[in-house]
């Protein structure tokens, strides 16, 4: 890893650990402590969601046109002053005015990060460095929460205020960091450039014509919504209305789910880092749906408490596997299928599309919690969907696209051809004109 990726990752892990600080009491923040009720805390989440909604249409062509790294620093400082202000608001108006703000800086973030480690990496080198940032991701987020929740005391707004200040201060942190990476160019993507010409053109034009990026986007769609979509929604809404989950084994589920991606992380990787993309990802939609007959299971009611509980949590801890093994497939795969000079378009595609899912999880809420046991067959099915779709995914990729260590492997012609010219250089270098064997 070359002194550019670890300064990448190291910024990256302390805006998570800044952003673990606040992310699991915004709620808490915005109804209770300053005493502006649920209506307005659901707000701020819509707010922070369209703010991320209205910055990433327009970020990529900034970033292929300036480049990643005055992105990052521009989204870090509008994140910066969008946290310092949340922790400072005590209005409503000025609360989604923030959330607006350090929504959009958060969002901008994301792809023009991933555009730099893609900037900094090689096709065989970039499923790893994708899956450290997710492990570096969770485990800044874990730590961040861990100790947030050591230092917030509901009657004491400033225990909040000094919170969203911590991460106001690991923004600037970041862009501190990115300041000082030097970038090398973008690395060739010569097997990402689409071979039909009818997707040439530039911008939404020639992505919505790229039939696998468009598969790609409406997969990752369903995965995030099914996924990240419904921890904190429609999932929470199960477990504690048919289940019995109390908050505290709730707190645990998420906990384990962190556990999960950090303990399997790299193990995860080496099982799939030479296998195809498209089937790990239809593996995550089979292990997924196992996840969600475990979580059915815990709202039966046919054992204890403390069986429910446990099915609650392994829930959780199945799909952190899920996703331990998506991130260093769905990112590089984006990567691989960007054309020369829209990496930035792409990733910022992408990232919109997470952020729609994101947005739209919470339809989930009334099926958890008034019709559970629809609103499991409902997520197995679309569990099932991820699979299929993924083997679907799978036909339109090239060989290289779904399995990128077939790069490392040159052809046995193409090995033969290296060696004879080796060979025939060494005997140019000597002077000796005799045959070469091959």
């Amino acid at each position: 890893m070359g002194a550019a990726m670890r300064r990448i990752q190291a910024g990256n892990a302390l805006t998570a650990f800044g952003i673990g600080f606040t992310v699991p009491f915004l709620y808490i923040y915005v109804a209770q402590v300053r005493g502006l009720g649920s209506m307005a805390a659901t707000s701020a989440f819509v707010a922070f969601a369209l703010g991320a909604l209205v910055a990433l249409p327009f970020t990529g062509r900034v970033i292929d046109r300036r480049g990643p790294v005055p992105v990052v620093m521009g989204a870090a400082v509008a994140a910066s002053a969008g946290a310092l202000s949340l922790g400072l608001s005590t209005g409503v108006v000025p609360i989604l005015l923030s959330a607006l703000a350090l929504g959009a800086g958060q969002a901008v973030m994301q792809p023009a990060l991933a555009t730099m480690i893609v900037w900094c990496s090689t096709p065989t080198t970039r499923t790893r460095a994708f899956a450290l940032q997710f492990f570096m991701q969770n485990l800044g987020l874990g730590i961040g929460g861990l100790i947030g929740g050591q230092i917030v005391d509901e009657s004491r707004p400033g225990s909040f205020t000094l919170l969203f200040s911590i991460e106001a201060v690991m923004f600037l942190v970041l862009a501190g960091v990115i300041a000082t990476v030097r970038m090398p160019h973008a690395p060739s993507i010569k097997d990402a450039v689409p071979k039909d010409p009818s997707q040439a053109g530039g911008g939404w034009k020639r992505l919505l014509r790229h039939k696998a990026m468009v598969q790609l986007s409406v997969l990752g769609f369903v995965i995030f919504f099914a996924c990240y979509g419904q921890f904190e929604s429609g999932l929470a809404a199960f477990g504690t209305e048919a289940a019995g989950i109390s908050p505290s084994t709730l707190g645990f589920a998420l906990a384990a789910n962190t556990g999960a991606i950090v303990a399997a992380q790299f193990v995860v990787l080496k099982l799939v880092e030479k296998r195809r993309r498209s089937r790990v990802i239809a593996l995550v939609g089979l292990i997924w749906t196992v996840a969600w007959l475990i979580a059915g299971f815990s709202g039966l009611g046919h054992g204890s408490a403390t069986m429910a509980a446990a099915a609650f949590v392994s829930t959780y801890a199945l799909f952190g596997i899920g996703e331990a093994m998506l991130s260093p497939t769905l990112a590089p795969l984006v990567a691989d299928l960007a054309p020369e000079g829209s990496i930035g378009q792409y990733n910022s595609a992408f990232a919109l599309v997470k952020q729609m899912a994101l947005a739209l999880g919470p339809l989930g809420v009334p099926l958890g919690a008034g019709v559970p046991m629809l609103y499991i067959g409902v997520f197995v099915l679309v569990s099932l969907g991820i699979a299929g779709l993924a083997l679907r995914l799978g036909k339109r990729l090239s060989p290289v696209q779904d399995n990128p260590s077939l790069r490392a492997a040159p052809a046995p012609a193409a090995a033969d051809a290296v060696a004879v010219a080796v060979a025939a250089k060494g005997v140019a270098a000597r002077g000796v004109a005799e045959p070469v064997a091959v």
